[in-house]
């Protein structure tokens, strides 16, 4: 049954272009991140992560694919692009410009597309300028300089080289979007997490051999990944559903109207998005901080770094901030009662206009809500369990959400084309249930 599924997907020239498409920009990607930015010494900066294993650094190199242990073209990956988007986001509900460019349609879009890769490409200068200047007074655990030739030039080749990778990563995303399948910005970090397993599997074997690890706390760390990506799969399809009942019209000879159906409201209306945002927020100032050779900094860094209560408190607050913003720019209860009440439809005992629409911003609310602190329970509290067991790589709850959140979406397109197409669903007939994408 599998194999029919794939032979479908095969059969569909547009969607094998697709998958085929994707698969191919996510591997210039790959390559990518093992190709060297001029003037590091790599044995230097590889001790330096080693013994960073557990910081802010691991958690932002897993972001970046592990470019950034390297220091690679994408060493500042997908991040400066997501903070210049919450920027301009933000920045909507202040500026009426932006706010009049949301009602523009598609050429609205693009040109708020257009600001967001400007922002990126100034974001990307100054975080590769406080990494020039930082690596530049920074050694390995053995006293070897990371920077063997530090000046002017070094940074400036730095600069240009890490805002060109950025850029390129940028447009990579994109293109997945615009040509291939699935959200490009969410593949790219997906591809990124998932490149990481395999060396994260043979050091958990390598210290279970060495008897660093036992075998009690490997049990429980797979019982943890399994229990989180079970609850994850839970609630990402989990909906609250509204009833929607549509009075019967009479149109020339004809009668519409007079059936039943539902508006499906997910409990996780943002998806990964959340996390995403509130890592980039928190990793922007921290690492400019940790590189700058400034006390006060570093100090203030430290703080905030993953397994400290200061950063977990910061992190599940940005989350839960960024799960009510962004359900509130996806979602607008006001267009969808204007609309119920423009086609006839309303909720029983509930009267339409205004009042369906406090009624679907009340329920929106607590929902997101519950979201809200779900996102934040998955993203924190194997963390922190994992921090007590030392697990030798950073492959928490956000990783978790991000790789599940983003395999749903994926398939999901995947099952729509495939549906069009009058195929099987990727899960073949026998399936229990297909799987339903973010509206």
């Amino acid at each position: 049954m599998i194999q029919n599924s794939y032979q479908n997907v095969l059969k569909l020239p547009d969607l094998k272009r697709k998958i085929l498409m994707t698969l191919a920009l996510l591997f210039v990607y790959r390559i990518g991140v093992h190709v060297p930015t001029p003037g590091i010494d790599a044995t230097a900066l590889a001790s330096f992560f080693a013994a960073a294993s557990g910081t802010l650094f691991s958690m932002f190199n897993m972001f970046s694919g592990g470019a950034l242990e390297r220091l690679s073209i994408f060493a500042l990956g997908i991040m400066p692009y997501i903070s210049a988007s919450i920027i301009l986001e933000l920045m909507t509900v202040v500026v009426p410009h932006l706010a009049q460019l949301k009602k523009e349609g598609d050429a609205g879009r693009k040109k708020k597309t257009q600001y967001t890769r400007y922002g990126t490409v100034v974001l990307s200068i100054i975080q590769g300028f406080g990494i020039s200047v930082g690596l530049e007074s920074m050694t390995s655990p053995a006293g070897v300089a990371i920077v063997p030739d530090p000046g002017w030039g070094f940074r400036l080749v730095t600069i240009i080289t890490l805002t060109a990778g950025t850029a390129f990563i940028m447009w990579l995303g994109e293109q997945i979007t615009e040509r291939g399948i699935g959200n490009g910005i969410s593949l790219i970090i997906f591809a990124g997490i998932v490149a990481a397993m395999p060396s994260a599997i043979g050091n958990t074997v390598r210290l279970m051999s060495t008897g660093e690890m036992g075998i009690f706390a490997i049990i429980i760390l797979l019982v943890i990944m399994v229990s989180v990506v079970a609850c994850i799969i839970f609630m990402e399809q989990a909906q609250r559903r509204i009833p929607v009942h549509y009075a019967k019209r009479v149109v020339g000879r004809k009668m519409y109207g007079g059936q039943t159906s539902h508006l499906p409201l997910k409990i996780n209306t943002a998806g990964v998005i959340p996390p995403i945002f509130a890592s980039s927020i928190i990793m922007f100032p921290t690492t400019i901080a940790q590189f700058a050779n400034m006390p006060i900094l570093q100090t203030v860094a430290a703080m905030f770094s993953p397994g400290t209560i200061w950063y977990y408190l910061l992190y599940v607050g940005f989350i839960i901030f960024f799960c009510f913003f962004y359900t509130a720019v996806q979602f607008n209860p006001d267009d969808v009662a204007d609309n119920m009440k423009k086609n006839g439809g309303y909720i029983p005992g509930i009267r339409p206009g205004k009042r369906t629409s406090e009624y679907i911003d009340k329920v929106l609310t607590r929902i997101t809500l519950a979201g809200a602190i779900y996102v934040s329970a998955v993203c924190v509290l194997p963390t922190m369990l994992m921090d007590k067991f030392n697990v030798p790589f950073y492959f928490g709850g956000t990783a978790l959400l991000i790789v599940v959140g983003v395999s749903i979406d994926t398939i999901s397109q995947i099952e729509s084309h495939l549906i069009t197409g009058n195929y099987d669903g990727f899960l073949g007939r026998s399936g229990a249930r297909r799987i339903k994408g973010r509206s």
